[in-house]
Formats: C-alpha cells, structure tokens, sequence
C-alpha cells in the first residue's frame, strides 16, 4: 500500500521490452530484492539492482502486457521521469491516502491554468470512472494523491500547489498529455456495495 506522497524522482535509463532500469535518489541498500515501489502510480516489484552513475542507486522491474495495455509505462523510453514511491511501513505517517498501486486506466490533461501560487489542472477519465470521482474525494494520478475541487460529467480539476510541483514530475506535465489514474479505494469499494445492494 501507498499513500501518494511522493518521495523521488526516478528516472528510466534502460528498458528491454517489459524489462525497466530506474534510477533513483534511495540508498541502494535500502532497496530489496521483491520490495514494492510505486512508479509514477503503478505498483511494480523490484526485481533487481544495477550501478548506475553519478553514485545514483538503480533498480530493476518487470512489467507485464497487462500492466503496459492500460498505463503510461508502454511510453516510457531512457530518459522518463517518474514519481517514486516506497510502500507504506506499520507506523508511517499516512499524509495522502490509501493508494494500491493497481492504475485503473488513463486520465488526459485537458488544461493547465495559473490560479495564484498554484496551477490548476482539469482531466478527463472514461465514462466508466467518472462516477468514482467526487468534489473533495481524493485520487491518484502518476502516483500522486490529490484532492477533486470541481467535477463535471467524466472531467475533474485539481490544483497542486508549488512545493509538488517541484517534487513531482507534474511541473513539466503539458496539455494533451495522458497519465495513470487510480480512483480511491473508498469509493471503490463504495459503489460495489451499491450494486449489490437488494
């Protein structure tokens, strides 16, 4: 389990089909072998380790056709940028919330507006989330956990205010681009208990 606060930014430095390299600012030590990091929102598992340069610690994953089919990482080449996340450890602050890892398809940036310090983006998800998307619900998108301010049929806005912009790979996130989008557990699991229901 996650949280969707994100921790780093990796970077790929080497893909062979579903086989990804990641760089990353961990202590290569800390990084074991079957440990879970979220990247860029999906739960991968580490599979093994590599040197990397600059001192920088690397890891690798391997990613199956299903997890390619319905996320952003069948676009990831050498040189992506990703949000990191290590998973959640019993006593660890839950600062986001409860995020799986398990992307549940795409969500497409439609704008990206200054509003004061912050930038607000709107999205639009399939028809088939939109009714898991509430005003002041949380989602997860690229990993990241972040509050609905608005929603309107199958879009949404959020806005992410400077400090994530600069943590997170979101500062360089542009109009048109399509990111991994995760609906909340809660409402999840909410609208399944609706439809069966008597």
């Amino acid at each position: 389990m996650f949280t969707g606060i994100i921790t780093d930014i990796g970077e790929v430095v080497a893909r062979d089909g579903g086989r990804f390299t990641i760089a990353c600012r961990y202590p290569a030590e800390s990084i074991a072998i079957g440990a879970s990091i979220a990247c860029s929102g999906c739960c991968l598992t580490v599979t093994g380790l590599a040197p990397h340069r600059n001192d920088r610690a690397a890891f690798t994953v391997d990613v199956s056709n299903e997890t390619l089919s319905l996320t952003t990482l069948a676009n990831w080449q050498p040189g992506t940028r990703i949000n990191l996340e290590r998973s959640l450890k019993l006593g660890d602050e839950l600062g986001g919330h409860m995020v799986s890892g398990h992307v549940d398809g795409l969500a497409r940036i439609q704008t990206i507006r200054p509003d004061g310090d912050s930038m607000r983006y709107s999205f639009e998800v399939p028809a088939e989330f939109a009714r898991f998307v509430a005003r002041k619900g949380s989602v997860a998108l690229d990993g990241t956990s972040l509050t609905v301010n608005e929603v309107a049929g199958n879009s949404f806005g959020v806005n992410l205010i400077p400090h994530t912009l600069g943590v997170t790979t979101w500062g360089a996130a542009k109009e048109g681009q399509t990111v991994n989008f995760e609906v909340d557990l809660m409402a999840r699991y909410v609208a399944r208990l609706g439809e069966t229901s008597p």
